[in-house]
Order: C-alpha cells, then sequence, then structure tokens
C-alpha cells in the first residue's frame, strides 16, 4: 500500500479520535481505513494505536510516531500546494503601497506595462509617504527605500538610490557655494517634513567622521518633487535621492552642494508578508519591478 495513504490513514484516526470520524474525513470506508492502519503496523512492526470499544488512542510509540507522521504530512500537502501555486497565472487584485516621490516619478509610468502583460491582475496602489503595516493594513506588498525597519518581513532589492545635496546654478552664484559641512549653517536649507527628524541631515565628512546638520529649513514640504522644483527655482539646498533629481542634474538644471562629500547609498527594495509562498500575482510583479529597473543605478536615473 502507498506508504502516505498509511500515514494518512493513522494521522487522521488520532486526530479524529476514531475510525468511523476518521472514514468521513478522508472520504473512504472504515474498514479501508482500518487496513491502511493495519498495514502500517505490519510494515513497522509494532502496535500504533489502542482499541477498546469505547475508544481509540495512541500507543506511546504510535504518540512519537504521530509527531513525525503529522510534519511529514503537512510537507507533503504544501509541496503540493507549492506547485499549483507556481502552475497558477497571476490574478486578482493586487494592492500596493509605495512612497509618493518614488510612485508618481518611477512606478506609475511602467504601470501600464505590467498591466497589458497581465491582464488578470487588477492594481490599487496607494500613494503616501507613511510606513504601513502591509498585513493589517491589507496591502500585499510595498515599495520602500533605505534600511528596512520590519525583519519579519521577506524583502528583494530592485535597485539603488543615493542621496545628495543638491541646488541650482542660480542659487550658488546669488548665495555662494558651501566648501564644508560646517558652511551649511550659513545657507538657506529645504527640509522635507514627512522624514523622521527631517530638520536632521545626516552626512558624512570626507574623513568618513558620521555629521548631524541641525538648522532650520527656509521651506520645509512634504513632498520630494516640490523640493526637487523649490531647488530649481532657486530657493535653497535640499538632499534628495538621486530617482527623483538625476533628470535634472544631467540637464543642468541643479549641482552637488559640496562635491568632495562621500554619498549615502539606499537600496530600493519589493518587500511583501512572510510565508513560505509567494502568490503568483506578487511573484509577477516583483519579477516585473525587477526587470523594469535593472538599468537603474545610484546615479543612473
Amino acid at each position: 500500500m502507498d506508504r502516505l495513504t498509511e500515514m494518512e490513514a493513522f494521522a487522521t484516526v488520532v486526530d479524529q479520535g476514531g475510525f468511523t470520524d476518521a472514514a468521513k474525513k478522508m472520504g473512504i470506508s472504515k474498514s479501508a481505513v482500518s487496513k491502511h492502519v493495519s498495514s502500517l503496523e505490519a510494515r513497522l512492526g509494532a502496535r500504533l494505536l489502542n482499541r477498546t470499544t469505547r475508544r481509540v488512542s495512541p500507543t506511546e510509540i504510535g504518540l512519537a510516531y504521530y509527531d513525525r507522521a503529522r510534519r511529514v504530512l503537512n510537507d507533503a500537502g504544501e509541496a503540493d500546494a507549492l506547485v499549483t501555486s507556481m502552475q497558477s497565472a497571476p490574478s486578482g487584485l493586487l494592492r500596493i503601497s509605495v512612497a509618493t516621490d518614488f510612485g508618481v516619478n518611477h512606478l506609475s509610468p511602467v504601470l501600464g506595462h505590467f498591466l497589458q502583460e497581465f491582464p488578470d491582475i487588477t492594481v490599487n496602489m496607494v500613494l503616501n509617504n507613511r510606513y504601513v503595516e502591509l498585513i493589517s493594513e491589507g496591502f500585499d506588498m510595498a515599495v520602500r527605500i533605505g534600511e528596512l525597519e520590519d525583519s519579519s518581513l521577506r524583502a528583494r532589492k530592485l535597485t539603488d538610490t543615493t542621496r545628495r545635496m543638491i541646488a541650482s546654478p542660480g542659487y550658488f552664484a546669488k548665495h555662494g557655494r558651501p566648501e564644508k559641512i560646517d558652511d551649511l549653517n550659513d545657507h538657506k536649507l529645504l527640509h522635507y517634513s514627512n522624514a523622521a527628524n527631517a530638520a536632521v541631515w545626516k552626512l558624512t565628512a570626507p574623513s568618513g567622521e558620521k555629521r548631524q546638520v541641525r538648522t532650520a529649513g527656509w521651506l520645509t514640504v512634504n513632498d520630494g518633487q516640490s523640493l526637487l522644483n523649490a531647488c530649481i527655482g532657486g530657493l535653497g539646498i535640499a538632499y534628495l535621492p538621486s530617482f527623483l533629481y538625476g533628470d535634472a542634474m544631467a540637464k543642468g538644471l541643479v549641482e552637488e552642494a559640496i562635491p568632495g562629500l562621500p554619498t549615502e547609498t539606499q537600496g530600493i527594495y519589493a518587500v511583501y508578508p512572510p510565508g513560505r509562498f509567494t502568490q503568483p500575482k506578487v511573484r509577477a510583479f516583483i519579477d516585473f519591478l525587477v526587470h523594469s529597473f535593472a538599468d537603474k543605478g545610484p546615479e543612473s536615473w
């Protein structure tokens, strides 16, 4: 007889507390369940169940065998589910959380290609600048930038971005260019209000020393694109990621404020809830993002 079937019959008898209920659970006859269990005991050369007219219970050996058998059966079920999941066509509602700046500038432009490639998937993309709890708030995944705070989530790196202090050539012509970190105290700084400790810029000096700049901002706003626009307009110096300023810098609209400083590199990740299996719709979208941003990097935005 099939070994897994024997194990399943025995484990189900233990779970259900008898042969009759086990037979109903498995959808076979009581005599078939009894035959599977007897065959298992004969093969193992051990009595696994104590049988009385009123009840059925596992022996000491049977209880030990049950623990291992249940693990094997669970693993077998998950293996079957994995194959089914991997063969299923991606479909259903995909709910995504992404920071506004990245979503507007880089996710929205490629989203149409994804929907055309996977017409059975519908997307609800929520743009916000706060940390969302994926599971409790009903998100399938999120795109996050920088150090990942929640280690329980699964993550796949999409690409990298850098952060630099930038301003327009017009600003530097009018106010001068800072030569060192301490010079920033004499300049007009533009702050991002949604970031934790937004008024504090964590910088690295050429020597490698970690520095913190605490200067009140001339303008504080909760949107990175607005800060970039303010930079281009000559209002001050902002500390922004390359995925925002890359195009403006390539066109000469902004320049780095202190070119000699080491740059901060941050990872951009797709994060999703933990679990042994990834839903086909989530896996499809993450694979799509990896492909879409394959030619992007710290400075190539």
